[in-house]
């Protein structure tokens, strides 16, 4: 029996007992869910995370993300299956090293793989026989196999025979009710067939559905097709509702309709743009990637720029509806920002299309406030230092009425969206929120952009 069958063999034996020990690195919106459905499913799991108050948090049975149950986190901590860490000395007694990290954009607008180069570091100084690896973070197809590997390689280990390495793209959708971490399919992939059917075997145990596929690299531009998809869809339903309105036409009635065809359309919403890390991220490194190998995307690159230019033309949108409303310059106006977070319902800012209006606001003159029941403080983040500290505003008809107009640019459903109808003097609505609930607020008063 070779060194390598026998390696396979072991872990593979300790996957299917549920004793293989796992440990998740990185502890966001993909991490956290993917733990602790581990750790629910029986596997003894540990949560690494650098973040040492996150930790603290979440040992202390915290609930750090809100759509969580709120006893999910301190049920799995006095469970005894798991547990958060902050150290990657972790990383000795793990038999699956899951990497489920941040991949930004650069300033450039390129692919930025530093958390990933530095959790893999990490790793590579604790791996030893017989782990299995996998990558869960968004990378370019390719990047595992040439970047990721030949770290883990450096200490003379080889992948395939003395650890074992795969990618498994996250398809992570916080705040969706409908799916969770268990039951959305799995696509798995690696380079060697023991990394296959480990990692198959090891998801086979903890969600409904798992998707082999061939190769590293087809597994990684399975996450990049899907948002390259979500990408041009919304870019081209942002470009009709400009042209639907010329027309005297409701794009959200259009929608609508035509989402009851069984076959051939997916319905798609118009918005103020894109945010999350997932659907701004995923086109750009598939983009950066075909322009590396020669090729060219130019539908998935035209979509992406008219998804980065959407903030910037509804904040002109706004100066407009001011102008014409009552002929209020943007200069000085007061323009109060209904949401904040970069989807409904969720605790999160990461390239909100909501801030990226705000600032553009702001430098073209106005002052503006925000109401988000998810942010009463917005927090130092990555993305938007410079807004850390500020405060979310009261929502009661004296505070809204002191505005000269209000955006409704993420459609929570904690709002008080009749409260707003009656007292706003310029409601501008970029969610469909108000017809969505029956609301119907003054005419004159409202808008749809």
């Amino acid at each position: 029996m070779t060194n390598a069958f026998s390696l396979f063999s072991t872990l593979k034996d300790r996957i299917a007992r549920h004793e293989a020990r796992v440990t998740t690195v990185g502890l966001g919106y993909v991490g956290l869910p993917l733990a602790l459905t581990i750790s629910e499913t029986g596997f003894p799991t540990t949560g690494l995370d650098l973040n040492e108050a996150r930790v603290a948090a979440i040992n202390a049975g915290e609930r750090v993300i809100s759509y969580f149950a709120e006893d999910r986190i301190r049920n799995a901590v006095a469970g005894g299956r798991f547990a958060a860490k902050h150290d990657f000395a972790t990383l000795a007694e793990a038999d699956v090293i899951l990497i489920c990290v941040p991949t930004p954009l650069s300033p450039a607008r390129e692919p930025d793989l530093s958390y990933v180069l530095r959790a893999v570091e990490g790793i590579a100084g604790w791996l030893r026989p017989g782990q299995l690896v996998v990558l869960e973070s968004t990378v370019w197809p390719g990047a595992t196999a040439t970047v990721i590997r030949p770290i883990l390689e450096r200490g003379g280990l080889r992948a395939g025979e003395d650890f074992f390495l795969a990618f498994s793209p996250e398809r992570e959708d916080p705040g969706n009710h409908s799916f969770e971490t268990r039951t959305i399919p799995k696509v798995v992939g690696a380079d060697d067939a023991r990394s296959r059917d480990l990692i198959d075997l090891f998801y086979s145990q903890i969600v409904t559905q798992t998707v082999p596929v061939s190769s590293l690299a087809t597994a990684e531009a399975v996450k990049l097709a899907e948002n390259s998809f979500r990408t041009v869809n919304i870019a081209l339903v942002n470009e009709m509702k400009v042209a639907l309105e010329a027309m005297g036409v409701d794009v959200w009635e259009v929608v609508r309709a035509a989402a009851t065809k069984p076959f051939g359309y997916m319905p798609f919403y118009p918005g103020p743009g894109i945010g999350g890390d997932c659907i701004p991220v995923s086109p750009a490194y598939l983009s950066w990637r075909a322009r590396d190998v020669g090729s060219a995307l130019p539908i998935v690159d035209l979509a992406r720029a008219n998804n980065d230019n959407a903030p910037d033309m509804i904040a002109g949108r706004v100066a407009v509806e001011l102008s014409k409303h009552g002929g209020r310059p943007i200069t000085g106006a007061r323009v109060l920002i209904l949401g904040i977070a970069y989807k409904r319902d969720v605790e999160d800012t990461r390239v909100s299309p909501a801030l990226a209006i705000l600032k553009r606001l702001e430098a073209m003159g106005a002052a503006c406030d925000f109401h988000d029941p998810y942010f009463p403080v917005m927090p130092l983040t990555r993305d938007d230092p410079d807004l850390a500290g500020r405060r979310s505003v009261a929502l009661t008809e004296e505070a809204v009425a002191g505005y000269d107009a209000v955006l409704v640019a993420t459609d929570h459903t904690r709002v008080d969206y009749p409260l707003v109808a009656r007292s706003a003097r310029l409601l501008l609505d970029t969610r469909n929120a108000f017809a969505a609930r029956g609301v119907v607020p003054a005419e004159g008063r409202f808008v749809k952009i």
